[in-house]
């Protein structure tokens, strides 16, 4: 988990009148976003965070929490 809580500013957008941003090309490259993929947009606003998550990666974590509600269910029952 390391990882997980480093990060990197890759600059900055501007929000359009529509509310469009344009995802910058360093990121896009190194999270493989492609034209029409989806993203999950999130946000923690205590903290003014947003962030993006792809769909299938979410779906993925998704899938593998509800796959563990079992095993956490019977190790509490214990």
């Amino acid at each position: 988990m390391k990882g997980f809580f480093e990060s990197k500013v890759f600059g900055s957008v501007t929000v359009g009148k529509r509310g469009q941003i344009v995802i910058p090309v360093d990121v896009r490259k190194l999270f493989n976003i492609e034209s029409g993929d989806k993203l999950i947009v999130f946000a923690k606003p205590e903290g003014r965070v947003v962030g993006l998550i792809p769909a299938e990666g979410f779906n993925n974590l998704l899938d593998s929490a509800l796959k563990s509600i079992p095993k956490l269910k019977k190790e509490s029952a214990e």
